[in-house]
């Protein structure tokens, strides 16, 4: 997903927040405070604004998925749920296997790449883009087939410096592959492409 396909996203996100009056976590009554990276308590943000946040971000994720770039449709990733907080995708081993028969470690890292740039892309500045500068990853098990599921959580929104920690599962919930993913906030879009995509 480039910085022009999450920009209408982006502006849903925005509309979203509006409507129940800033962003909301999983429960409880706390609100993300961008400038700061931090949350505040918001009253009447309960267990109801949980599920609210819960199908704006399901909403989002469709929307999201509808904008996939190649690698995202060639390797079946998908998202299920997107926010700058958190974001949710599954990925099937089958058609992503090394020749050994193992899910590709390199596929955990596009898996892992993907969710944290879309996930910085939704917060970035109107006019502006994120691009992964850093990432790394441990494997720590292989995946033969099924689908593994990965979950991105924001450790640090800056204004030019956005950090994820993404952890990958398998059918079972057992952790294949552990990333960081640090990602820069610049301005301007690439060539050819414009708020609403690409030119």
């Amino acid at each position: 997903m480039t910085a022009a396909d999450a920009a209408p996203a982006a502006d849903d996100i925005a509309a979203i927040e509006g409507s129940r009056g800033g962003a909301g976590t999983e429960g409880g009554t706390h609100r993300h405070t961008e400038a700061t990276g931090t949350t505040a308590d918001v009253p009447g943000a309960g267990l109801a604004g949980a599920s609210v946040v819960a199908a704006d971000a399901a909403r989002l994720a469709v929307q999201i998925n509808a904008a996939r770039g190649e690698i995202e449709r060639r390797m079946g990733i998908l998202l299920t749920e997107a926010s700058p907080e958190r974001l949710v995708a599954t990925m099937p081993v089958e058609g992503n296997r090394q020749p050994y028969g193992l899910l590709h470690g390199g596929a955990s890292v596009v898996l892992a790449e993907t969710l944290g740039s879309v996930g910085a892309n939704l917060d970035a500045p109107p006019g502006s883009m994120a691009v992964g500068i850093e990432i790394s990853a441990s494997h720590h098990r292989s995946a033969t087939s099924g689908v593994v599921t990965a979950v991105a959580t924001r450790i640090r929104g800056g204004r030019t410096l956005v950090t994820y920690d993404i952890r990958i599962t398998d059918d079972a919930g057992r952790v294949t592959c552990t990333c960081r993913l640090t990602c820069m906030i610049r301005g301007g879009l690439p060539a050819g492409a414009t708020e609403s995509g690409p030119a």
